[in-house]
């Protein structure tokens, strides 16, 4: 293309296209596909109506215009076309005068359908068929639909058609059953940063690997949208992808404020905690995509306390099995209910900064108790007063004063532990002063001390509770021993009948007496037993709550 002063300059084309796939080999994340229609293929197992379904941008429409080539190739039918024959040049650029491609949203109409069937009798002008690529074919009316019934069902021997849509629920049953159907899936994120990253490299265009991080996360599973955002970035970025111009062109919320929120959270760090909803809104970052990515994170933080593998392809693997580590599983699914429902009411709130506080400030009141004191010893911190510490408490009716905390408290006992050797009964104690979190903290809540004999400590694990014995676990476990009994210390974990001295048993006898404890205290009141007797009332145990028990 020559401009007025004589120079040639050929014009840009988007990723998109450009980079649109036109073979079978090239397609990310559709094997299950390919491999059906190459099958078919290469045995002459071809269908009449195929249908292509899934979300926007995985290849419904691409998928399409490669079967058109594997089925006019000049070279014959085949599952690898030759990409170079007047048929396949002619439908990678659109000329192909026997594929028509309709575009059914904006030809809803019966009429329209009626006069693409009319077509459907003659023969092929130049290829072996004629290919009918039906897309958002769910847009159809109901007319339209009828009108086609007939020709799918006896269609002639020349004629194909492929219909594509994003929403296969609303196409009739009668269609859907005269169709070979395939559904498309969206591609993972990795697949997606796979492929920007050799369309980048090809293109000769540098990208920070974080880069490609976030543009993966905000294309959902379409190629299409990636690469679109690509495009949009480069030109953002003046010719190069970094992280923070991509942030900021998406408006997207770095992982590392998400792990500030998560850390402020765990060491009880109001002041910190609450900084965040003004450093965010001073970034221009949407609020609620905020409270969806740590939905997001915490999702990635349970996965991890299960099993670490799940989240090892993470960009920030480490820094999640390190959460995942220091939050029990109880506060993380908290935090996740939190922040789902921070997020749903955040068009109710006065506005979205104070939502979001207030959001934050949910899951800083309702952390449990037992999780703050483990970060604190965990992390070292120096913080003067938990947060729950600085609000105000509920009163609780009691008769009495509450019991004397039990002979094995945590002090003592790990004055015994590492003195001499420890038994069954200081067991609940060690386990409350080990440095542990997520399900390492399990795996010994749910043992048993059995013996310790020496430098050998053995314990016991119930049956029911055998799916804790992961590695990763165990050797968690046993560091965190070795660091209170020394590093000589051998730990062997066997299974068998419980004898309910487990701490997880051990707090939930103390517990139900407390409970009881606080039923009696209540019905044995003077004042209690008078309303009763006066009002004809009846105490509801279930509503009684022992001194220390509430959050």
């Amino acid at each position: 293309m020559s401009d007025l002063f004589g120079e040639t300059s050929q014009p840009a084309v988007a990723l998109a296209r450009k980079w649109r796939p036109r073979r079978f080999a090239d397609l990310t994340g559709q094997e299950h596909v390919v491999k059906a229609l190459s099958n078919a293929l290469t045995q002459g197992r071809l269908h009449h109506a195929y249908l292509f379904t899934g979300t926007r941008g995985v290849g419904k429409t691409t998928l399409a215009r490669i079967l058109a080539k594997c089925l006019n190739c000049e070279t014959g039918v085949t599952p690898e076309p030759c990409g170079t024959c007047s048929a396949c040049t002619q439908i990678d650029t659109g000329r192909f005068v026997d594929l028509l491609e309709l575009d059914a949203a904006s030809n809803t109409g019966v009429d329209n359908m009626r006069e693409v069937l009319d077509n459907a009798q003659y023969a092929p002008t130049v290829g072996r068929y004629k290919v009918y690529i039906i897309d958002e074919v769910h847009m159809l009316s109901k007319p339209a639909f009828n009108s086609m019934l007939k020709t799918l069902e006896e269609p002639p021997e020349h004629v194909k058609f492929i219909l594509a849509t994003t929403d296969p629920q609303k196409i009739p049953v009668t269609v859907l059953s005269r169709c070979l159907q395939f559904n498309l899936k969206p591609m993972t994120q990795q697949q997606v940063i796979q492929r920007l990253a050799h369309v980048l490299e090809q293109e000769n265009i540098n990208a920070e690997p974080a880069a490609l991080n976030l543009l993966a996360r905000a294309a959902n599973g379409s190629m299409r949208d990636a690469l679109s955002l690509t495009d949009q970035a480069i030109a953002h970025g003046a010719g190069a992808l970094d992280a923070a111009g991509v942030e900021a062109m998406l408006g997207t919320v770095r992982q590392d404020y998400l792990f500030d929120i998560l850390d402020a959270l765990a060491r009880q760090d109001a002041d910190g905690l609450l900084q965040q909803p003004r450093l965010l809104s001073e970034q221009g970052i949407s609020l609620d995509a905020t409270l969806q990515d740590l939905g997001a994170l915490l999702t990635k933080i349970a996965l991890a306390q299960i099993t670490p593998q799940a989240v090892q392809d993470d960009q920030e693997a480490t820094r999640i099995v390190e959460m995942a580590a220091r939050l029990d599983a109880e506060t993380v699914q908290l935090y996740y209910q939190i922040a789902v429902n921070g997020r749903r009411d955040l068009p109710y709130a006065p506005d979205e900064i104070s939502g979001f506080s207030m959001t934050l400030l949910r899951m800083l009141a309702f952390t449990p108790e037992h999780s703050v004191s483990r970060d604190t010893v965990a992390s070292g911190s120096n913080n003067t007063q938990p947060a729950q510490a600085r609000m105000a408490q509920p009163a609780t009716v009691a008769s009495r004063p509450a019991p004397p905390p039990a002979q094995n408290s945590a002090p003592v006992a790990e004055t015994r532990a590492e003195s001499t050797h420890a038994t069954s009964s200081d067991w609940p104690a060690i386990v409350a002063s080990l440095k542990l979190g997520g399900m390492a903290r399990m795996l010994a809540d749910q043992c048993e001390l059995k013996s310790h004999n020496g430098n050998t400590i053995l314990l016991g694990l119930a049956e029911a509770h055998k799916h804790l014995l992961d590695k990763t676990y165990q050797d968690k476990l046993v560091t965190a021993l070795k660091q209170k009994f020394g590093e000589q210390l051998k730990v062997q974990i066997e299974l068998g009948a419980a004898s309910g001295q487990s701490p997880v048993e051990v707090r939930a006898r103390a517990k139900a007496e407390k409970q009881a404890e606080a039923v009696a205290a209540i019905e044995s009141d003077p004042f209690i037993r008078e309303l009763v007797d006066q009002f004809d009332a009846r105490i509801d145990p279930a509503s009684i709550q022992s001194l220390g028990e509430q959050q």
